[in-house]
């Protein structure tokens, strides 16, 4: 059964502190089925604590997204990528999740070395395993290539990887197109981020996450498909959401959950 999960980084921001004791207060108010949790560089020398903290609340997690330095210290061939890895894994399968989104590639780095992002998936896919969690890889960004082109490499050298596709990502290479082939959704996508985009192709200057109607995606031709694939995983909200007060617009992020399931009810 789908569910419709939003993601804790649309709440949980440097501008509330990242205190993610916030989450529960916020879960009250939301009108999603669980949540993606997103993990931060400034967690690590507390991760424990948090990930028990955020088990207490007793929500439903089915999907953790994996803090983003780790696809550049992968790039930089640096062994910390692994510890870190761990680390993630072990918070994720603390709070019960099963499902694991990375960045493969990231940062200013981005995918100028990757050759070593491709070779590294094997060894964390099967660390992640270790754990019980799905490692997927998600198409974002790159300053090099393309999400696209990359996501072909690495189906290349491990058949049926499992993706996380996410549209914002995919509009902002001007590549959403890409998506409407079959075979990508029934070897690879296995989650879905759901987000808009506005600016142009490659706009780095407009890199924004925004909310349904906010950009130029077009969500009725992608839902339209995604039915015809018959797709069965989850959906993420991740368009921002914290004003400068460190306060959160639940009302824009329910409107986004209700239309979602509009679309694949």
């Amino acid at each position: 059964m789908h569910k419709v999960l939003c993601s804790t980084g649309a709440l949980i921001t440097r501008k509330n502190g990242r205190d993610h004791r916030l989450l529960a207060g916020f879960a009250e108010q939301l009108h999603c089925d669980g949540f993606e949790f997103m993990l931060y560089d400034s967690w690590y020398d507390k991760l424990d604590s948090i990930a028990d903290d955020v088990k207490a609340m007793g929500l439903d997690i089915p999907a953790v997204h994996c803090e983003k330095s780790i696809g550049e210290l992968i790039a930089a061939e640096d062994d910390l990528a692994y510890e870190r890895f761990e680390m993630n894994c072990k918070a994720a399968e603390r709070v019960g999740a099963k499902l694991l989104v990375l960045h493969l590639w990231n940062g200013l780095v981005s995918d100028s070395n990757f050759g070593a992002n491709l070779r590294a998936y094997g060894r964390l896919a099967d660390m992640a395993a270790e754990h019980g969690l799905t490692l997927t890889v998600e198409n974002v960004v790159c300053n090099q290539s393309t999400p696209a082109a990359h996501l072909k490499e690495l189906a290349e050298e491990y058949p049926h990887i499992p993706f996380t596709f996410d549209t914002k990502m995919a509009e902002f290479h001007g590549e959403l197109d890409k998506v409407y082939d079959e075979k990508l959704w029934t070897d690879n996508i296995r989650h879905l981020h759901i987000n808009d985009y506005g600016g142009g192709v490659k706009d780095w200057s407009d890199l924004r996450t925004l909310h349904f109607g906010g950009g130029h995606v077009d969500f009725e031709r992608f839902f339209a498909f995604e039915r015809k694939m018959g797709y069965s995983g989850d959906f993420t909200v991740e368009a921002s959401s914290v004003r400068d007060d460190g306060s959160v617009d639940i009302n824009k992020l329910n409107r986004d959950f209700l239309i979602i399931k509009g679309h694949i009810a």
